[in-house]
């Protein structure tokens, strides 16, 4: 009890966001491997441009949120936004191999970054 009560009172500046596609009805487990695929891409990006981003998402727990959109157009849209204010973003296209044809962007990675920044462009998404 005491240990669920300090991870909720923990202040996260740091997260990772992906954002994915839900028009294109991927099965939960193809979704979750999209995500999968943007978390750690992103982390990768985010490393190369911002290692004190990553080191302290690390040290805080590593926040990851998960929100939808429901086109490509949606997701283009939160892209720029993010990429316009110098976000690290990840784009993940599908290999087609399953569920979906290849090349077709399924999700985006946003950050590990500053959790006021990443709210300035998701903060209108909702959960998935």
């Amino acid at each position: 009890m005491i240990l669920l009560t300090k991870l909720r009172s923990v202040k996260v500046n740091y997260k990772l966001v992906i954002v994915i596609r839900r028009d294109l009805r991927m099965g939960i487990g193809k979704t979750c491997s999209q995500a999968a695929h943007a978390a750690v891409l992103g982390v990768e990006n985010t490393r190369f441009l911002h290692s004190n981003w990553v080191r302290t998402w690390l040290e805080e727990g590593q926040a990851k949120i998960i929100l939808k959109v429901n086109s490509l157009q949606e997701l283009v849209e939160i892209k720029n936004n993010a990429e316009n204010i110098m976000l690290p973003v990840a784009t993940v296209q599908d290999m087609g191999l399953t569920q979906i044809q290849p090349g077709t962007t399924t999700c985006i990675g946003i950050g590990p970054a500053p959790s006021k920044i990443i709210d300035r462009v998701t903060n209108n998404l909702k959960l998935l």
